[in-house]
This record gives structure tokens, sequence and C-alpha cells, in this order.
């Protein structure tokens, strides 16, 4: 057999009358679609819930599912220690899921657990759908900072897996909306929130699952979403299934977006395998970056390939670079990302070439080879890779913090021989003081120690 179906719920503990003490009220939209959704599992009957919640254990590049035999959870953290739940976890599916996972090459397995309890984002689910009479056992897996298409190839797996065991399955995808719908919530505004909201409820209304997979990464990040990789692999556990979709609701009256979605599956349809068309999109979307690329950009992508292809640096810079690159001298850092993820990253502080563009040359290979954060860049991740380039103004001695601004400067933080840097306007620096703390820490210069601050500009191009 494969998945009834599946559902998109968020994890809010106000939602409990336990926790919210009235306040609950407040979403009573989300509270009656909650209901409509476990009433929707309780028809299909299912024999395990596969259920992928955020607040499990994450790690960048492996997915955690929970081991041992049965969990515990409760609401102890937001006051009622009451309200408590016991789950058996399915240990045949779970090995079968992890097993043909790990033969696809996807990092997971049962390691890594810190705190065996149920977490919030997988009790609250549960606690709507034993209201409505479900109760089997459920296999619980995490989510990863690993890229769209493999959080939707382990869904692939589930399905798989589920229907090599003869189960009757329903996917419980759970995750909040965005977190920055209002100036006034938990976390404040911004534009993209409520942007993401509405694309995200569109996708939930239509079933189009292949906008999970292709929004891009740092728009997500700017509005603070929770459940998007959650909802990536419920898409490819459906994947190349007939599904009928019902949003049910979808309201944030505290600042956080709460999306309830039903998704019955009626059949097979071969069009909704989202894997090829990403792909696709994906080279599509590259080649209209590389496309767009200025000379800056351009250097350093032929630098790096050269000596992944080869082994050696260039051995001659390209005739029709601008005079900014060959007459003029600067440190420049060059970054690697693979869509919003850092790849690495190495640059100088002051110019130690004989021009920029010897500088990009030297750091764009340091950056693909010796950044010790990451190994080093193979010939396959060449096509994936996105280049910027940020070409530093001369540094400038500096008295105090008020002299700075996260978005027009860079700092450099310096104790004896120890420096740190940090470049101006990075995605979640939002604050003089969390830059100069970045900086301390990459300096190696510890809490208390005397340091001395400068500035600079960039050119950033990307």
């Amino acid at each position: 057999m494969s998945l009834s179906g599946a559902i998109i719920v968020p994890h809010p503990p106000l939602i409990l009358p336990s926790v919210g003490r009235g306040d609950e009220r407040g979403i009573q939209a989300t509270i009656d679609a909650y209901r409509r959704a476990a009433a929707q599992v309780k028809q299909w009957d299912p024999e395990v819930l596969i259920i992928s919640s955020p607040h499990l254990v994450m790690y960048a590049d492996y997915f955690h599912i929970s081991p041992c035999l049965t969990a515990r959870g409760d609401m102890a953290q937001f006051r009622a220690p009451e309200t408590c739940l016991e789950v058996t976890y399915d240990i045949e599916l779970r090995r079968e899921i992890i097993n043909r996972a790990q033969s696809m090459g996807i990092p997971c397995g049962t390691q890594g657990e810190k705190d065996p309890k149920l977490d919030h984002g997988t009790f609250i689910p549960l606690w709507f759908l034993r209201e409505a009479g479900v109760d089997c056992p459920i296999v619980r897996m995490g989510l990863s900072g690993l890229s769209p298409l493999t959080h939707y190839r382990l869904g692939r797996c589930v399905a798989e897996a589920v229907e090599a065991l003869d189960r009757r399955a329903v996917f419980v995808a759970s995750g909040d909306l965005s977190h920055k719908l209002k100036a006034d919530g938990p976390y404040g505004f911004a534009p993209e929130g409520p942007e993401f909201d509405a694309e995200a409820a569109e996708i939930m209304a239509s079933g189009d699952f292949l906008r999970f997979l292709t929004m891009d990464e740092e728009f997500c990040d700017r509005a603070a979403e929770c459940g998007l990789r959650s909802f990536q692999i419920m898409a490819g556990a459906l994947d190349g299934l007939a599904v009928r979709s019902e949003m049910l609701s979808h309201e944030g009256p505290f600042g956080v977006g709460y999306g309830v979605a039903v998704f019955s599956v009626t059949g097979s349809d071969p069009s909704r395998r989202y894997e090829e068309r990403y792909l696709n999109a994906e080279a599509e979307r590259l080649a209209e970056r590389k496309a767009a690329e200025d000379p800056w950009i351009r250097l350093a992508r032929l630098s790096l390939e050269t000596y992944v292809k080869t082994g050696c640096y260039l051995d001659e810079l390209p005739e029709d670079l601008p005079p900014e690159l060959t007459e003029e001298r600067a440190g420049a850092f060059v970054s690697l990302h693979v869509r919003s993820s850092l790849r690495g990253c190495i640059g100088t502080i002051v110019p130690v070439a004989s021009s920029v563009a010897v500088e990009i040359v030297c750091n764009a290979v340091s950056a693909g080879t010796r950044d010790p954060r990451f190994p080093p860049v193979g010939k396959d991740e060449l096509d994936s890779l996105e280049y910027s380039v940020d070409v530093l103004g001369a540094p400038e001695r500096i008295d105090s913090p008020e002299q700075l601004d996260v978005k027009r400067y860079g700092v450099i933080v310096s104790c004896g021989d120890r420096r740190g840097l940090l470049l101006p306007d990075l995605e979640g620096v939002d604050t003089v003081e969390s830059q100069i703390s970045i900086a301390l820490q990459k300096g190696g210069i510890r809490p208390g120690e005397p340091y001395t601050l400068e500035r600079f500009t960039v050119t950033r191009h990307r």
C-alpha cells in the first residue's frame, strides 16, 4: 500500500487549552481546521504516522530519526506538565526508511539523539490526532541543512518503505509558516513574512509542490519560516501521486503564520514526479545567473574551475579585464555558496598580490580548496556553485562602535597579532553588537580582552 494522504499542520503550544488558558481562542479558525484535518486522518485509518518536525534535533548534514521503542512527551516547558502523551515507534518501518535512504546516499539514521522526549512540533499534532481517535505507532524524523532536493528524496524513501512493508500510512508535516508577520509579534516584522505566507498558502491550496522546492532560500530566511523543509519531505512522500488539495485555514493573529491543509491521495499521476522538473528549473536558474556575471565573478569562477580540473592556477589572466582589476590593488574576499548555504570563503584584509585580479585568482582557489570548515570542492560541484566577490576599501581606525553601521561597514577587531574580520551587510547580522561579537570569535579574542576597531567599506559583486 502507499500513503493514504498527508496533512500540513502548525504547532503553537498555546493552541492547547492547558497552555493557552483562553488565549487559544485567538486562533479558533486554526483549531477548527486542525480538528477537520484530524478527522480526515481518522477516516484514512492509518496503521502508522510519519511525522516530520522542525523541533527535533537538526544537523547540517544528517537527518535524525528517533530511535528506541517508545517515547513520552509533555507540555511542562509551557507550564502544563499534566498534558502528556506516550507513543510507540514503528521500528520495522524506521529501519526500512533508513536503509533505503542510505542506499541513495542520503545521510540519515538514529544517531545523535539529544533528548528522547517528544518535541512540541510532534506533540501538538499527536494531541489533536489522539483527540480524533487516531492512536497508532509513529516514525519521527527531523530536518537538516541539506538541499531541498535531498529532503524531497528522503520523502520518496518514506513512500517506498511504506509500500514495501504494505503499511497503511499518513504523513504529518509539522511546521509553522513565517515568524515575522507583525511588528508587535514575538519575532518582529519583515516584509518577506506576509509574502512567504501568501505563497505557501497558494501552494497548499493548489498542491503545486514543485514550488516548495524552488522558493528562494534567502527570501525564506528573511521571512523566518519554520516548516518549509518539513513540507519538502512531505512533497517527496507524495511523489507521483494524484492528490486532492484542501486549504482549510491560514491565519497569523499573533505574528506567526499558521496553515492547515489536507492532501488526499486519489491515484497515481506521473506528472507529479518533481525531481526532474526541479533539476531543470535549478539548471535554468544557474545558467541565467552565470550569464549575468560581471568580470570579477567570471574571473573567480574561471580561477577555481581551472584549479579543480587541472590542479594548476591560471597561467595568464583573461585579456578583457577592466583596469580596476588589473591596475589597482586591494584586499578581496571570495565566497562560494550552493543556493544560500556557504560552501567556502577566503580573503585578504589588505592586498598581498600585484593586482585585484591576482588577489581574486588566489582567493577563489583558496575558498574552494583551503577553507578548513569544508572539504575541497569537487568537479561534480562546480556547476552548482554561486560566487560573490567583495573588494575591500582601506581599513580605517575608529574609536567607538557607534561609528559602525552593519549595512555599510565591515569591521576588523585586533588584539596583539590576533585579528578577526566580518564583512558588512550579511544575512542574520543585524546589530553592531553581533557584528563585533562574531568578529571577536573569528579572531580568537576572548571576552574581557582589550581590542581595537577598524572599519572598511566593500564593493560587492555577486
